[in-house]
């Protein structure tokens, strides 16, 4: 039987969740600047912040120091891309990180752009600002594609299914990996992975 570890915290993955619905119900089914549309607008914002101050917790795989998409890490996952080797790590790829944190950063600019459409007079009925938005959103919503489907490939690939671990918060353990409550942290200050 496999073993598993405890990766995705409840707070992380109820963001991920709420964010992902915040945003569809946003993108398909709210009307541009109606209400509904602002509201589900700030509370993706506020579910960012609130995500971003819980990248500074002492432990898990939500840590910024964990997550961060940094140069080595990146050009190392190519590295294993290009040989056909799977990257196999507690938590998201350094692909996937960078891919979490510009979608991240783009809905934090649709909020930016829609507020500012909205509430600042400057702004009202400015086509520019408008396009910006919607090339904004369509940017987002092709990363979030890019999400799923490398999700359901990775998982192919690994051999688990990686969505669910999003939703229990718990992944297998390779027979290598060390059983632990939560993450290890020393790969934290690395930056080879």
């Amino acid at each position: 039987m496999a073993q598993h570890v405890v990766l995705w915290d409840p707070l992380v993955r109820a963001f991920h969740w709420t964010l992902a619905a915040a945003f569809v119900l946003n993108r398909f089914f709210t009307e541009a600047g109606d209400r509904p549309h602002q509201v589900l607008g700030y509370v993706a914002v506020t579910l960012i912040a609130l995500r971003v101050a819980w990248g500074f917790a002492p432990t898990g795989a939500a840590r910024w120091a964990h997550f961060w998409p940094t140069g080595p890490r990146i050009a190392a996952h190519l590295r294993e891309i290009k040989q056909g080797r799977p990257h196999r790590r507690l938590g998201h790829s350094p692909l996937g990180a960078l891919v979490v944190v510009t979608m991240m950063s783009g809905i934090v600019a649709l909020g930016i752009t829609g507020y500012a459409m909205q509430e600042i007079d400057y702004f009202w009925g400015d086509e520019r600002i408008e396009r910006l938005h919607s090339l904004i959103a369509d940017a987002v919503t092709a990363l979030a594609a890019c999400h799923v489907v490398a999700a359901v490939i990775q998982s192919l690939w690994l051999g688990e299914n990686l969505p669910l671990s999003m939703v229990t918060g718990r992944r297998r353990l390779l027979s290598s990996e060390p059983i632990r409550s939560r993450v290890a942290e020393k790969d934290a200050s690395r930056t080879d992975d």
